[in-house]
C-alpha cells in the first residue's frame, strides 16, 4: 500500500514540514558526493546511529540519535520516506503549530531509535534514516484524523488499483507489518546473529511513540 494524499486540509502552511524534506533531501545530495569520493561508508559509520558504540561509548554516541534522522541508504529510501512525510506531517503541523511540531518531529526520532537499540543492543551496523521519526508523525496522524481518507495504490498482481482507505485502517495496517516484521527479526537475530535491512523495531517504536506523544503535546505543551 502507497499513499497518494489525505482528505484533510491544512489551515496555515506546513513550513516545517516541508523545511525538514528539503534538509533530508539535501543531505542525501551530500552523502551522494561522498560516495563518489568513496568515502560515504566512512561517513556513514561516522553519523550513524551504532547501537554497541552507543552503549560502549554514549559521549560519542549521542550525538548520532540525532544525525542518523538525516541520512539516508538510497534513492528509494529518502524519497518513500519524504513522501510519507509529505502526506502526513503537513495534518500534525497544522494541528500542533510550527514550534510544536519540530519538537515532536525530533523527540520522536530519539523515541523510535531506543526502541531499535533496546532491539538489537549489540549491533555493530549503523542505523540511519527519518523513518523513526516520520513513524512518530504517522502515529500522531492516527490519533488526530483517523476518520480521514487516504487515497492509496494498491497493486494487485499486475494490476494498480486506486482506493480510498479510512486512516485509522492504513495507519493500524502499517503499524501492524511493523511490528510483525519485527518480531521476525528479533527471530533473525537469535538464528543468524547482528543482522542489517530495515530497523523494523525504530517504526514500531516511533509510531508507538506518536499515539502516546501527542496527547502530552496537544494538552501539556
Amino acid at each position: 500500500m502507497f499513499p497518494l494524499r489525505d482528505s484533510v486540509p491544512t489551515r496555515r502552511f506546513p513550513f516545517v514540514n516541508y523545511a525538514l524534506i528539503a534538509i533530508n533531501i539535501a543531505i542525501f545530495i551530500k552523502e551522494l558526493q561522498f560516495s563518489n569520493a568513496g568515502l560515504l561508508e566512512k561517513f556513514i559509520a561516522q553519523y550513524g546511529l551504532v547501537p554497541v558504540r552507543f552503549f560502549n561509548d554514549p559521549v560519542i554516541g549521542l550525538p548520532t540519535l540525532f544525525s542518523s534522522m538525516f541520512l539516508h541508504g538510497g534513492w528509494g529510501h529518502v524519497l518513500g520516506n519524504m513522501w510519507f512525510l509529505h502526506v502526513f506531517g503537513d495534518n500534525v503541523e497544522d494541528n500542533l503549530g510550527h514550534v510544536r511540531y519540530s519538537f515532536y518531529y525530533l523527540l520522536m526520532g530519539f523515541g523510535a531509535a531506543a526502541a531499535q537499540l533496546a532491539a538489537n543492543p549489540q549491533s555493530a551496523l549503523p542505523m540511519v534514516g527519518a523513518s523513526g521519526a516520520i513513524a512518530g508523525v504517522l502515529g500522531g496522524y492516527f490519533i488526530l484524523h483517523p476518520r480521514a481518507r487516504v487515497l492509496t495504490l494498491i497493486p494487485i498482481f499486475i494490476f494498480i488499483r486506486l482506493i480510498e482507505i479510512p486512516a485509522f485502517f492504513f495507519l493500524g495496517i502499517w503499524f501492524l507489518m511493523q511490528t510483525v516484521n519485527g518480531v521476525g527479526s528479533l527471530s533473525t537475530q537469535v538464528m543468524r546473529g547482528d543482522v542489517g535491512g530495515v530497523a523494523w523495531w525504530a517504526h514500531a517504536g516511533g509510531f508507538a511513540a506518536g499515539f502516546m506523544g501527542i496527547w502530552i503535546f496537544l494538552f501539556f505543551f
